[in-house]
């Protein structure tokens, strides 16, 4: 079980990052607009932290993701 959610971690995290570079902002950036702080958002994308759904929601409506 651990292997499946680390895996999926990373995954989600790299898709975070894909989209905030398909929309041309930093980490920075983005902690900015979710009110996250940048370093939480490299955390996220490097699949290091168990992010909550808040998060996941506030992270995607500022990269205008549904």
């Amino acid at each position: 079980m651990k292997d499946t959610t680390d895996g999926m971690r990373k995954k989600l995290g790299e898709r975070i990052r894909e989209l905030r570079k398909s929309v041309g902002i930093t980490q920075e950036e983005l902690g900015e607009k979710t009110e996250l702080n940048y370093k939480y958002i490299g955390e996220v994308e490097r699949g290091q932290v168990n992010v909550s759904l808040d998060s996941i929601v506030r992270i995607a409506d500022a990269l205008g993701v549904k």
